[in-house]
């Protein structure tokens, strides 16, 4: 890769710089269409900035890997950053979009994509990722594959679809806003914890975080009405996916509505017995929550919470949740037929 990845802090124009000839577009009479009349057949770019946020739990270890794999797939890097300090990630991004490179590939967890999709919002730049994460929910949400070889031929011979994002009051977010157990986890999970043991200390340090938990009074207003209701968590769904298993059934990320969905109870074992449930893909497990959709909602609790935006807090209630209907293109698996 003529010197590419030789450090673990950043590169530039790998391989020349050059990008590679564009595949023949396909015949019409082929081409596939997404929801959004975005062409699904026309091919992702061969040329893209690769920035991973190294603080991540895989990803330090796994940059070279991907810069490696990236070239041997065919997808030429004009620029990779292997970033350290994960405040600096959004800038990073958002210097390459400007470049004018046309897909820039994020690694990281739920809580890096969500903290750099708001640059991809106006812009043609396709938005491709590496999940190197705990649980991985946006990846999952899209059917991306959570090894690397795996998530590196989506972005090498995978489609373009065009999706949702949600939104919190004015902030973008990938995957899922939660309101109850998983902000106080996120507030206060040792760093170290989640980088050494993974999703296992994780969720030994959400049990232990579990016994402080106090049920709560959920208002959705729809815009018709006001919807008061107790419960134990709250998803505010864009996908499918949270917390790495799927509990949203109906909640797609291109399907232009939000999804709140209430885990209904006054007991913290409430919220035990749905996850398990959802876990075991019981069919009972509807009768756990109560769901909510629309293009946008009023969220208010009492009292005021904490709302953890794909791993990070970001926000309090009350908050307006609300779709921004097909305002990026990612690399994506091809869909079947």
């Amino acid at each position: 890769m003529h010197g590419c990845c030789a450090t673990a802090e950043s590169w530039k124009t790998c391989e020349g710089g050059a990008a590679a000839p564009c595949p023949r577009a396909a015949d019409a009479s082929e081409w596939r269409f997404d929801r959004y009349g975005s062409v699904m057949s026309q091919p992702l770019p061969t040329r893209a900035a690769l920035i991973v946020n190294a603080k991540s739990r895989k990803g330090r270890k796994l940059f070279r890997h991907a810069c490696q794999l990236l070239s041997k797939a065919g997808v030429t890097l004009s620029e990779a950053h292997a970033v350290r300090k994960p405040d600096r990630m959004g800038e990073t991004v958002k210097t390459a979009i400007a470049s004018g490179v046309p897909m820039v590939i994020v690694g990281g967890g739920d809580g890096s994509l969500s903290g750099v999709v708001d640059h991809f919002v106006g812009h043609d730049t396709v938005f491709a990722l590496l999940p190197l994460g705990t649980a991985n929910s946006f990846a999952r949400s899209l059917a991306i594959p959570l090894d690397l070889p795996g998530a590196v031929e989506v972005i090498a011979k995978g489609q373009r679809r065009r999706i949702d994002l949600g939104m919190i009051d004015d902030d973008y977010y990938v995957n899922c806003a939660s309101i109850g157990i998983a902000p106080l986890i996120a507030e206060t999970v040792p760093d170290g914890l989640k980088r050494v043991l993974g999703r296992a200390g994780y969720l030994s340090w959400a049990a232990w975080k579990f016994t402080r938990f106090r049920p709560f009074r959920l208002i959705v207003d729809d815009g018709r009405q006001r919807h008061m209701i107790d419960a134990v968590e709250v998803r505010i769904a864009n996908g499918g996916y949270h917390g790495g298993t799927e509990l949203v059934d109906e909640a797609e990320v291109d399907s232009g509505e939000i999804v709140v969905q209430a885990v209904i109870g006054n007991a913290r074992h409430r919220l035990l017995w749905s996850w398990t449930a959802s876990l075991m893909k019981l069919r009972l497990r509807k009768r756990t929550t109560r769901e909510f959709r629309g293009k946008a909602l009023r969220i208010e609790t009492e009292p005021p919470l904490p709302i953890s935006i794909d791993g990070e807090v970001l926000a309090h209630t009350p908050a307006a949740a609300k779709i921004a209907a097909g305002v990026i293109e990612v690399a994506a698996p091809h869909l079947p037929d």
